[in-house]
């Protein structure tokens, strides 16, 4: 797996902090000295506001489509349900669904 070490991180919130209109979204389901693995729940309409991530690794429970916007450009992309996806370094976005079906993610960050 990767390092998740970091010298500095943005100064926005993580993934659990981060919510939307004031809501969670994300619930971490478990925090061992390994990992720390988060479920993400995202009904349609239903965003994730600016976060950062350290590296992880995220399943897609249940897919839908999805608005990301990132530093460098704002797309939408149809999230399939079973894609694995991952990351290696520090990232950050804001997402919203606009899809017309919940999505639902498992994000796994090693420690």
């Amino acid at each position: 797996m990767f390092s998740c070490e970091q010298t500095s991180l943005p100064d926005l919130p993580d993934p659990e902090e981060a919510g939307w209109n004031g809501e969670k979204v994300c619930k971490v389901i478990e925090d061992s000295d390994e990992m720390r693995i988060l479920r993400c729940t995202f009904a349609p309409g239903v965003g994730h506001e600016k976060h950062y991530h350290k590296p992880h690794v995220g399943y897609t429970v249940q897919g839908s489509r999805f608005k990301i916007v990132s530093a460098d450009e704002v797309r939408e992309v149809d999230v399939p349900t079973g894609y694995t996806f991952s990351n290696d370094q520090v990232s950050v976005h804001e997402i919203i669904n606009v899809g017309d079906s919940t999505g639902v993610f498992l994000i796994i960050e090693p420690k």
